[in-house]
């Protein structure tokens, strides 16, 4: 039986009990890693598998009326992160017009009763689910009586004042605020996938770049950043990436495209992270290639500079206005 599971019905899948926790986890913070963590060692000591459940689409991506909000995390890294944690079993529940209409007591009896006979349920603080968003702790708890599970909720994690939260990092990211979110993930920020064909363009220009996209996900930040690439070798590779749309070249879909220097091996399929270290400047629309290459040095060089002075030890949060009109 595969450890990964999209459907809300279908036969059992732990018959003899499981402990299970429930979220959106949008990018794995150091809260969800605290709820993730609790449910793994309740597992343990009651030796039952422990269940995270998430959905994809995540309800806000599902409910929104025009462009997509932005996440930190896409779902096959979400998942990898969640096994690495030490869930048995994870859920990314299909999150379709089917489940958005269940109850809350009609996800309790299919999902966590019927499918994973829940014998513990946790949660984060302030959760709720099913429709209308009806669901809550106190409502788990009622139903527990009836099934025969317990459910508890985590206090929230704080860190210095504050408490952790995706809204939070994504602020942070926005800001170019790269120290806050790596203290707020636990890890600093990255994105990863497999690195995909694009127009070559950037070869053209004489910046050949390594590009991820977003399978219709909308990323939590855009411009140019000074950035290490994890997966081509024994070592963080220097690079500048771009994260946006290309107006100079009417592009319409979110592209990270990573420039690796002094890099020249064929990266196509391979899988990579792209760790973000110091924003530049903002995405903006050249009046033409030459002018945008030219730029593009300027990038290449301030990058170099900024990730040579992190290699050195510096943790300062870098940010450089950019000094083109949008």
């Amino acid at each position: 039986m595969s450890r990964l599971f999209r459907d809300v019905e279908g036969g059992p899948r732990c018959p003899h009990g499981s402990v299970v926790c429930i979220g959106a986890f949008d990018g794995l913070h150091l809260g969800h890693q605290a709820l993730v963590r609790h449910t793994v060692a309740r597992a343990r000591t009651i030796g039952l598998p422990a269940v995270v459940l998430s959905f994809e689409p995540l309800p806000r991506e599902f409910f929104a009326q025009a462009a997509p909000p932005p996440r930190l995390l896409l779902p096959h890294a979400k998942a990898e992160q969640l096994f690495s944690l030490g869930a048995e079993q994870v859920g990314l529940l299909r999150f379709d017009r089917r489940l958005s209409s269940l109850t809350a007591e009609q996800f309790v009896a299919t999902v966590l009763v019927g499918r994973l006979s829940a014998s513990e349920v946790w949660v984060g603080p302030e959760f709720r689910f099913g429709k209308g968003r009806a669901g809550d702790i106190a409502l788990l708890q009622r139903m527990g009586d009836m099934h025969g599970f317990v459910a508890g909720e985590i206090e929230p994690v704080m860190l210095e004042g504050e408490r952790v939260s995706s809204t939070r990092i994504r602020e942070a990211l926005v800001s170019g605020d790269f120290a806050t979110a790596a203290r707020f993930l636990g890890r600093p920020y990255a994105i990863d996938g497999h690195v995909v064909p694009g127009k070559q363009l950037g070869r053209t220009l004489g910046f050949p770049t390594a590009n991820l996209r977003f399978a219709g996900k909308a990323p939590a930040l855009s411009g140019i950043y000074a950035t290490r690439v994890h997966g081509v070798a024994d070592h963080p590779w220097p690079s500048v990436s771009s994260l946006g749309t290309r107006p100079t070249v009417a592009g319409v879909e979110p592209l990270l495209e990573a420039h690796l220097f002094d890099f020249d091996e064929e990266l196509y399929g391979r899988r990579i992270e792209v760790e973000f270290v110091a924003k530049l400047r903002d995405e903006v629309k050249f009046a033409d290639l030459p002018s945008l290459t030219a730029q593009m040095h300027h990038d290449a060089e301030q990058a170099r500079a900024i990730l040579l002075k992190h290699q050195h030890g510096s943790t300062t949060s870098h940010r450089v206005s950019a000094r083109c009109d949008q």
